[in-house]
C-alpha cells in the first residue's frame, strides 16, 4: 500500500474527504519527524514508537571496489512495534 492508497481507504473509512485525510496525514508525519529529530520518543500505544538512535562509526566496503571504507557516525530513526501490532500478526 503506497501513501496515496492509505489516504483513498481512510477516506473510505471516515467518510472525510481525500484532501482532509491527505492534510491530517501530512501533519501527522510531518509531526513525527520534528519530534524524533529533537530527540523525542512518539509513542502510538497498540502500534509502535519511533525513537532516534545513535549508530556508531564502522567500517564497510565498497562493493565496486573491494575497498575498506570507513561509515562514519550517524543518528537514525528507529521504529519498534507495539505489543499488540505484533501478536496481530502472529
Amino acid at each position: 500500500m503506497n501513501k496515496s492508497e492509505l489516504i483513498e481507504q481512510i477516506s473510505y473509512d471516515t467518510d472525510l474527504t481525500k484532501a482532509d485525510v491527505s492534510r491530517v496525514l501530512e501533519s501527522m508525519i510531518d509531526t513525527v519527524r520534528r519530534s524524533v529529530k529533537k530527540g523525542e520518543d512518539v509513542k502510538l500505544t497498540g502500534f509502535g514508537t519511533f525513537t532516534r538512535v545513535r549508530r556508531k562509526t564502522r567500517m564497510g566496503r565498497n562493493p565496486q571496489t573491494g575497498e575498506e571504507i570507513k561509515i562514519p557516525a550517524a543518528r537514525v530513526p528507529k521504529f519498534k512495534p507495539g505489543k499488540e501490532f505484533k501478536e496481530m500478526l502472529n
